[in-house]
Parts: C-alpha cells; structure tokens; sequence
C-alpha cells in the first residue's frame, strides 16, 4: 500500500511504525472472512481492511469524524484477522496507533469520556474494584436474572502451596482475576508445585496495563508496565525462570511491553527482557507436560471423562500464537473435548468492549454460546478471566479455567 504521512505525524515514531505497516497491506481482503465485526455488520468499513484505510486517511491528514471513531472503537482488537492476513500486516498495533491520534484530537463526549474515565479508574486498581464487586456479590441474590449473572458469585481462595523448590517463577497476579477467581493462580501453583517447581508472587506489582492502552491512554498505561517491570526485577536478577501469565489477555499485554516501552530509555531493555521472560501457563505445562502427565491420577476407578468444551480466547490463539497447546493437556488429562464450530471467532468480551459496546458484544457471545453448547459439554474450559466471566454470564453450563481442571486431577505429592 502506497501512503503519504501528513508531515506532523511523519517524523514521529508512531508515524514511522504506521507507515511501515501500512506498505505491507497488499488489499487481499483475507481478513475480512474472519472478521467477527464485519460478519455482523456486513460493512467494509467495519473490517480490517476498512479500518486500515481510514487509517491512513487520517494519518495523510484528511478530515475524520465521529464517524471514523466509530468504526475504529468497533473493532474488537481481536487480531483473527493478522492470523489469516498472508502479508503479516500488523494490525493490532497499527489500530492502537489510529486510534489514539483520534481519541487526542477529536475527544468524545461528555458522557463517553466519563464512562471511560470511570474504567480506567476501577478496573485496574484493586482497591476500588474489590469491595464493589463484594457489594455486588452481596445483594446478588436481589438482583434479576439478568443482571444476576453478570455478577459472579464469591470464590473461595484455595491454599498456595510454600516454596520449596530450586526452579521459581514467578506469576502476575492482575487487577480483576483475585477478586473475581482467586483459585485460579492457586490451582496453578499447585500444579507447579506438583512438578517441581514453586510459583511467587511480587507484592507491589499490579495491572499489566492492558485496560489502560485499550481506552487509548498509552502513557498512562505505561506507568503500570514500569511499576510491574520495578516490582519484578529484583526476582529477574535472582534468576526466576519465567513471569507466568493465567489470562491470556494480559499475556499478550506483558510480551508487548518491549514494543510499548521502545522509546523509554530507562525502561526499553528492562521491558525486552520481560517480554522475553513472559509466558502463558499453557506454554509453560505444554513443555513439562511429561512430568505433568506423571502426577496425574488416570485410573478409571477414579476419574469420569467428562466433556469439556474449550473456548481458545483470542488473546491465546491470535495474539499468543499458541494453538492446540491447552486442548492437549486437557486430552491427555483424560476430558473429552467438544467440538466447537467457529472457534476462531472472538465471544465479544475484548476487555472493555462488552460494556463500551454492549450490543454487539452481546450478540457475539449469544453466537459464541450456541457453539460451545452445541456438543452438550459438562461445562466449559477457557484461558482469560474476561472470557470466563463473559460466557459465564449466559452460559447455561458452568464455565472455568482450564488449570483449574487440570489442578483437581494430580496426584498430591
């Protein structure tokens, strides 16, 4: 794709990133087949391809309105499309990029900018959004149903096993995930534990800043990617082996904030080396998997096969690249999985985006729900906490992380 870059925009370093990933878009069009959007709306511009040439309107300085923002706010940031796109035509950063010149330069509404404001303050700070998800987990019983289950009910936070192994790692513990479903890191430190190697947690981290960069304050988001790197450097240098990740999401957030922190001298190779170091559980269990399969209890006596039916969110199989990794472990830990039709397809979570654009996230999950039921499972696997929370909120089966499954089946050592 040819591009003229507007000259404000064409010296900087966003500008020289868009122009470069603009000249690899070839027009093919691929990307709309596996867009969840443009099958919904039926419109180009509600595509990749579409947005990718409103992007460079905008940055060849041509007028944009309420309009383009529109589009572009559309866009689940699910990156179905760089997975089918033959040219490798980043478009995740490319729409990150697009969208913040819009978001400085138009604004948005009084009541939009509010919204926004008020999650960008909750959802990445534990300490405002705890006790408001305790006070909704108290009157959940009042609430209707709907309503109802979009709160999700108390979990109880399960033991953590001490360290007691020479291999460390160490885990992000997030913003949402130890309110919402505390058991999750724990399963996966007992897990671990059962291989051989004890999981750790850095106190003073927090967000990985993903809530933050999506709702286009990159630089503020930038402050959480510095205060996790500052909490877990000291770990770094006493040799843990790896920074875990349990939802997906973050994980793709973590291994980005090389990129993000480019331009960061204090912090760009700290930021490399972390994203270097980060991995997604999966990963991690995937490459041990012949000592994970020696602690697990596979007698008939004592298991059911149930049937599980695996939802691979978008973070995992888009942004991660890992395919195929989960559903191994989950075979070899003697479940049967489902099939699931259109498992490419985003559930219409994406973060934020199913409370910033409830309508068509609503009718993403209704499609994603119908898949995932449609070979009658037990209940439902996934890897990212917004996933689970998502589909559990209409799912009429139970809906969990995958490591929780595999924890229930190891033999305590």
């Amino acid at each position: 794709m040819k591009t003229n870059l507007a000259e404000p925009i064409r010296g900087t370093p966003e500008g020289r990133e868009a122009d470069r990933i603009l000249r690899t878009c070839v027009h093919c069009g691929f990307c709309t087949a596996t867009c969840p959007t443009y099958q919904l709306l039926g419109d180009e511009l509600d595509g990749p391809r579409g947005r990718i040439y409103l992007i460079k309107e905008l940055l060849e300085g041509k007028q944009f309105t309420r309009k383009t923002q529109l589009h572009l706010d559309r866009c689940l940031t699910c990156r179905a499309c760089e997975t089918t796109c033959p040219s490798g035509v980043e478009y995740g950063h490319l729409v990150d990029i697009g969208r913040n010149i819009v978001e400085q330069q138009l604004g948005r509404p009084l009541v939009e900018s509010v919204k926004r404001a008020a999650l960008r303050a909750i959802v990445p700070n534990p300490a405002l959004f705890t006790p408001l998800l305790r006070l909704g987990q108290l009157v959940r019983p009042l609430l209707p149903g709907g309503l109802r289950r979009k709160v999700p009910a108390p979990q109880a936070r399960a033991a953590w096993p001490a360290p007691r192994h020479a291999r460390r790692m160490l885990v992000l513990d997030g913003c949402v995930q130890p309110a919402i479903a505390p058991n999750i890191n724990a399963a996966t430190a007992r897990v671990l534990d059962a291989i051989g190697i004890s999981l750790l947690k850095a106190e003073n981290a927090g967000c990985c800043g993903a809530v933050t960069f999506h709702l286009d304050r990159q630089r503020e988001a930038a402050a959480y990617m510095r205060r996790n790197i500052d909490a877990w450097w000291p770990y770094v240098e006493a040799g843990v082996e790896t920074i875990v990740t349990t939802a997906s999401g973050c994980a793709v957030m973590v291994k980005d904030y090389g990129h993000a922190l480019a331009h960061d001298p204090a912090y760009a190779d700290k930021g490399r080396r972390i994203a270097e170091l980060t991995r997604d559980i999966g990963e991690v269990l995937f490459d041990e998997r012949e000592k994970v399969k020696d602690r697990l209890t596979l007698h008939p006596s004592r298991l059911t096969r149930q049937r599980v039916a695996f939802h691979s969110p978008c973070t995992l199989q888009h942004g991660l690249k890992i395919r195929e990794k989960v559903e191994v472990l989950l075979r070899e830990a003697a479940f049967e999985l489902t099939f699931v039709p259109d498992s490419h397809l985003c559930c219409g979570s994406a973060g934020t985006y199913s409370i910033l654009q409830p309508q068509l996230s609503r009718q993403l999950l209704k499609n994603k729900i119908e898949a995932l039921q449609s070979g009658d499972p037990a209940l439902i696997a996934t890897a990212n906490i917004g996933c689970l929370t998502h589909i559990q909120s209409g799912a009429a089966v139970p809906v969990r992380h995958w490591v929780e499954l595999l924890a229930e089946r190891l033999v305590e050592s």
